[in-house]
């Protein structure tokens, strides 16, 4: 630092008899000599320098423990390990092998501080923490000397197996379908190290390594730390293990603005239940609801509109929401017209009110899978055919659909890319206040009749919500609550604006096939 200082001074005092061949007229030459001459300008520069060393000479890094010198010589394969840790958990899981009585490092957590480090691995043999022997301890002991540890943590262990280069593999991310709380998971190897989610959370899956526990974490969020998730076939095994549940039927809503086909309860004691499907109802043990793998949809121009499947009990006011729509934006919202094989009433229409085709034609189509949904009432079918979903999307509108929640499986397809959207009453109190005035459609395909809404209207509407909540919650993109029916129409409005214009996470099988 003299040294540097004196050199400074020096060059200080040359600068002026350097310049000189630069400068044109007298005055500024001596300018020149009396400004870098100056004896404040020496001192102050001599104190910044004295500074800088000062602040160079200063170490930022951690302090770390010396190493413990108590290392036998023949230890070749140990390894001395220094890491630095704060307030974050260490990233680590380990375990006992009840074999050789070797405590081993067990998991490795995506993101994390040891993981960070790139010095410890998944088979390790720990030998040490801080100095601690850990061969007489159990691994909870060991979680809670490290949990207890701040700053630098010295590990002595011996290496396992040596790891393979981690392999750049695409990202792989999965929406949830149930809700999940390590707190609660008797099975979970650490419950510390899990990580809680609710059904529809999309996760960023880390490492599929282990068969049993993935690691994963929300997507979007910036703790890099991995945290441990049921894996797909650990999770479908345990409720596998629940036992089968069964889907019971519920009741009929059947699509078409112009008529709405339900059988109320004195209906039901004589006539057959209103759509059958082939298909069994029975828990289908392919569609455990556990993850699916998702990725980022976008609607390009000139694509057809996705679908929009609306789902929710008798009497929640699905047919209003749609006419709403309808009403709202006729060239851009339209509904599907239903199949019948009735007899054309005077008035009617081919492809207006129906599509009036043969009984021979309607049970044909049956046969070929061609309907979503039908069913048989007073000795004629109805039902609502696929090619009447298409020819709605051909025409560049956007399709408002309702069926009955088991239907939605089937609809789940690249062609459809159907958003489901399930409209659930408010509180029974709600529904008795709210709905004191309105009327409830019975469904006969006559004239159509009304009556008052009863209070097992309000019970069964609010049973049958819950039931299909419980069971179907994990298809449903959005919720809608519909207590006043122009919020509700208002936030259905801006679900499908959104969907149309906003990218959506949507299965992967959409966007591959």
């Amino acid at each position: 630092s003299p040294c540097l200082a004196l050199g400074l001074y020096e060059l200080l005092v040359a600068l002026p008899s350097q310049l000189q061949p630069h400068v044109s007229c007298p005055e500024d030459n001596t300018f020149l000599r009396e400004i870098f001459g100056e004896r404040s300008l020496h001192s102050l520069m001599k104190s910044l320098l004295s500074v800088h060393d000062t602040v160079a000479r200063h170490s930022y890094d951690p302090e770390l423990p010396p190493l413990p010198d108590d290392i036998d010589d023949d230890e070749d394969s140990v390894k001395i390990i220094r890491l630095v840790k704060n307030k974050e958990p260490l990233g680590a899981t380990i375990r006992y092998d009840e074999h050789t009585g070797a405590i081993l490092v067990a998991r490795i957590m995506k993101g994390g501080a040891a993981d960070r480090s790139g010095l410890i691995h998944v088979g390790d043999e720990l030998k040490e923490v801080n100095g601690i022997p850990v061969d007489d301890k159990k691994p909870e002991e060991i979680i809670r000397i490290l949990a207890q540890s701040q700053g630098a943590i010295t590990f002595k262990v011996v290496p396992g197996l040596k790891e393979e280069a981690p392999s750049k593999e695409p990202k792989v991310f999965m929406k949830a379908l149930f809700d999940y709380d390590p707190k609660e998971d008797k099975a979970i190897p650490c419950k510390e190290a899990g990580l809680a989610f609710k059904k529809g959370s999309i996760l960023q899956i880390m490492s599929q390594d282990d068969a049993t526990w993935w690691q994963a974490k929300h997507e979007g969020e910036f703790n890099p730390r991995a945290g441990l998730i049921p894996s797909k076939q650990f999770q479908e095994r345990r409720f596998a293990l629940r036992g089968p549940t069964v889907t019971l039927p519920l009741q009929r809503t059947f699509t078409g603005f112009r008529k709405s086909f339900r059988l109320s309860r004195r209906d039901k004691k004589t006539n057959k239940s209103m759509y059958e499907s082939k298909k069994s109802e029975m828990y289908d043990m392919a569609d455990v609801p556990t993850y699916e793998e998702v990725t980022l949809y976008r609607r390009q121009n000139g694509a057809k509109n996705r679908l929009v499947v609306l789902v929710g009990p008798t009497g929640v006011g699905l047919n209003e929401l749609k006419k709403k729509l309808l009403i709202s934006d006729p060239q851009h919202f339209s509904v599907t017209i239903p199949h019948t094989s009735r007899a054309k009433r005077n008035q009617e229409n081919d492809g207006v009110e129906y599509h009036f085709i043969s009984k021979h034609l309607f049970e044909t189509d049956i046969h070929n899978n061609k309907f979503i949904e039908y069913g048989e009432y007073k000795g004629n079918y109805y039902g609502t055919s696929l090619d009447s979903i298409r020819s709605v999307l051909s025409k560049n509108k956007v399709c408002l659909l309702d069926v009955q929640p088991h239907t939605i499986k089937h609809l789940r397809t690249a062609e459809f890319k159907p958003i489901v959207v399930f409209v659930k009453p408010p509180s029974i109190e709600r529904l008795r206040e709210t709905r004191q005035n309105a009327k409830i459609t019975s469904g006969k395909d006559d004239k159509g009749s009304a009556k008052p809404f009863m209070e097992e209207d309000f019970q069964e509407m609010v049973k049958t919500a819950q039931m299909m909540e419980s069971q179907y919650g994990h298809l449903f993109e959005k919720i809608i609550v519909n207590d006043d029916l122009s919020v509700a129409s208002s936030e259905l409005q801006l679900v499908l604006e959104k969907v149309e214009n906003e990218p959506h996470w949507v299965p992967v099988s959409w966007t591959h096939s």
